[in-house]
């Protein structure tokens, strides 16, 4: 649930600028290294590989106005007659803009994906400055951000319904609004859902010190022991969830089979879709968000929120333990909707889209998309002919 924190108390200091990288030293400034590639040549052939034919195609950044303040959208797809897919990011403050050339390209051929950087988040943190974009600093505040983000999708692009995926912190607001405007929406996709903010916090905790104590980890069992008991009654501070979010990290259940989330951050750094500017702004949000939302996030309780009017689909990694799995699984199992489906994908843990994009895509088109193909929402996939 904590990725942003995570990354913002263990990156922050050590992050290294892909164009800092490259910038050579003093001592060589006279005999640049020609093998090397410039942050800037880089993006522009990650940009030309993935280039939307816009006759029929959408490849859209568009800045909205909403609840008195600018927030960013990107709108990407290679043929405007398919359904739209609103990704809700996590964090808070984690925007999936940045990374999303890495998984999303593919989804370009079935639906047409909206990155929506939330209130406090990489593009939208910076357009605004902390004092306009506080007041909406809540659940609330930002449910009814999303509901904008919708409408305009629906009314501009003549969608009468879309499609709503929520990922991580993301899932806070998208439950909300699925219960709010069921209509809407094709099905609501539930991807490392938040079931008990505090649940999810004492779940992830145990598992990080019993891995730590299986392997005899004397340095993370110090650490996981001395914020224990975790949570416990105190109040949590982000250094205490940033303790249990580096071990439970390390111990993969934030990536699987990864001991950190450096491969996402280097991605982030040559990003197409972002700036220098823009990724300075993800660890400023990331901060400015956690003073306002920490509460909450731990706060979150949809153990009680099961009935839904709208399809679900709910995607779990087998070895999530930021949003933990078995929470999520009990979950769908209370769930009454008109479908549901429920997808745990064996090698994944919390970031299933980049650890498994493959499998990850081919349950987005046999699950989520047949839900659109009733109303005439998609394009004509192939034509096959037999020889």
């Amino acid at each position: 649930m904590f990725v942003t924190l995570a990354l913002a108390i263990g990156f922050q200091a050590g992050r290294v600028h892909a164009d800092e990288a490259s910038a050579p030293s003093a001592a060589s400034a006279s005999t640049p290294d020609k093998s090397m590639i410039s942050r800037d040549e880089v993006r522009r052939i990650l940009d030309s590989n993935r280039r939307i034919d816009t006759t029929q195609g959408i490849d859209e950044k568009v800045k909205l106005h909403i609840n008195g303040i600018d927030q960013w959208i990107s709108v990407r797809g290679k043929d405007r007659r398919n359904p739209i897919l609103l990704f809700l990011h996590g964090g808070p403050a984690s925007p999936a803009m940045p990374e999303g050339y890495t998984f999303q390209t593919p989804w370009e051929d079935y639906f047409t994906v909206v990155q929506w950087d939330q209130r406090g988040s990489g593009k939208t943190y910076r357009a605004n400055t902390e004092a306009a974009m506080a007041p909406g600093m809540t659940v609330d505040g930002m449910t009814d951000d999303a509901a904008q983000v919708a409408q305009y999708l629906r009314e501009h692009y003549h969608k009468q319904k879309i499609f709503l995926l929520g990922h991580s912190w993301g899932t806070v607001l998208g439950v909300h609004l699925a219960q709010l405007h069921p209509d809407w929406f094709y099905a609501y996709i539930s991807v490392g859902q938040v079931v008990n903010g505090r649940r999810n916090e004492e779940v992830g905790y145990n598992y990080a010190l019993g891995r730590a104590r299986a392997e005899g980890n004397r340095k993370a069992i110090a650490a996981l022991e001395g914020i224990g008991p975790y949570p416990g009654t105190a109040k949590l501070t982000p250094e205490r969830i940033g303790v249990r979010g580096q071990w439970e990290m390390y111990y993969g259940g934030l990536a699987w089979g990864r001991k950190d989330y450096q491969f996402d951050v280097d991605a982030e750094e040559l990003s197409p879709d972002y700036s220098r500017e823009d990724l300075d702004a993800i660890d400023k949000g990331s901060l400015f968000s956690l003073n306002h939302l920490l509460d909450a996030m731990l706060n979150a309780d949809f153990d009680h929120t099961t009935h839904f009017a709208c399809p679900v689909l709910v995607y779990i990694g087998a070895h999530d333990y930021t949003t933990p799995h078995e929470n999520a699984e009990k979950w769908f199992g209370d769930l009454q909707a008109p479908s549901k489906r429920l997808v745990v994908f064996a090698d994944s843990a919390h970031m299933v889209m980049q650890e498994q994009p493959g499998r990850f895509l081919v349950h987005l088109v046999n699950d989520a998309l047949p839900l659109a193909q009733k109303a005439g929402d998609v394009a004509p996939a192939e034509i096959t002919r037999d020889h």
